[in-house]
């Protein structure tokens, strides 16, 4: 009722008449006319009644309630149905300065933001000196982490986390099978990794969450860290991997330092910027 009241008649497409109105915004009746559904129907599903609904119908009403993503989600949850996936609302899709303020403020730890397809769309400078995240790789975290030496070189648990990270991308490629970006990329990693694909066909699925990996740095060593993937709700689209130092081997401090004026003077491998 409260969106209801807030779409006026001219802006749902209906002449206002210029007769003064007793109910804000549309009437029951001409929600019900604009999303083709009888009037008692619409009636009874503002009470909440106990009433079979499909999500067309939702989704014509959302339409004419100009419901936002969240609050078309939400109106799925209220009737009792499997909500559609999320979108990314237009006013929220210019969120990378906020996110490049977020992993940069992780500094001195490594941090990255992924799209949906593991492509990365930003990393912080101490990814490019821990992780070698570069200009020069693929831009593309899975397939780097198959192909990029640098990295391979580097990695002292690649072998234990391979298998992670094949079967977290299994999951993701089974929440979208007909999505051909993520068909491109693994029609890329079949093509670029035997390893890869030998993972691939173990049909082993697991959600993202937490990895443990041990590195050895040219300039200081083992480093042991856990690599966390979070989700932002406004941006379902991305995800946001920070690195935690662990306790061993003196993590933290070595990353301090790796990203003091001095460590990044002695750096091996350019800086990612």
């Amino acid at each position: 009722m409260s969106r209801r009241a807030r779409v006026s008649p001219t802006e749902a497409g209906l002449p206002d008449g210029g007769a003064r109105r007793r109910t804000p915004g549309l009437r029951r009746e001409e929600v019900a006319v604009l999303a083709g559904v009888g009037a008692s129907w619409y009636q009874w599903l503002e009470q909440g009644r106990d009433i079979s609904v499909s999500p067309q119908v939702l989704d014509a009403v959302a339409r004419v309630l100009r419901l936002s993503n969240a609050e078309r989600r939400h109106l799925y949850l209220l009737a009792g149905l499997n909500p559609p996936a999320p979108e990314v609302a237009p006013e929220v899709r210019d969120m990378c300065d906020g996110l490049r303020r977020l992993i940069d403020t992780w500094m001195p730890y490594p941090a990255h933001i992924m799209d949906p397809y593991y492509n990365c769309v930003m990393y912080n400078d101490a990814a490019g000196m821990v992780l070698g995240m570069r200009p020069g790789n693929t831009q593309n975290c899975i397939i780097d982490f198959f192909t990029d030496p640098l990295y391979r070189g580097r990695s002292r648990t690649w072998q234990v986390n391979a298998h992670t990270v094949v079967a977290q991308f299994r999951a993701s490629c089974a929440a979208a099978p007909d999505d051909e970006g993520y068909q491109e990329v693994l029609a890329q990693l079949q093509e670029v990794s035997e390893e890869f694909t030998e993972l691939w066909e173990r049909r082993d699925i697991q959600d993202a969450g937490q990895i443990r990996k041990e590195l050895d740095h040219p300039l200081v060593g083992m480093l042991a860290v856990e690599s966390t993937a979070m989700k932002v709700p406004a941006r379902p689209d991305l995800t946001i991997v920070l690195h935690t130092p662990l306790p061993e081997a003196n993590t933290a401090a070595k990353l301090e330092w790796l990203a003091s004026p001095e460590g990044r003077r002695g750096s091996m491998y350019p800086v990612a910027g």
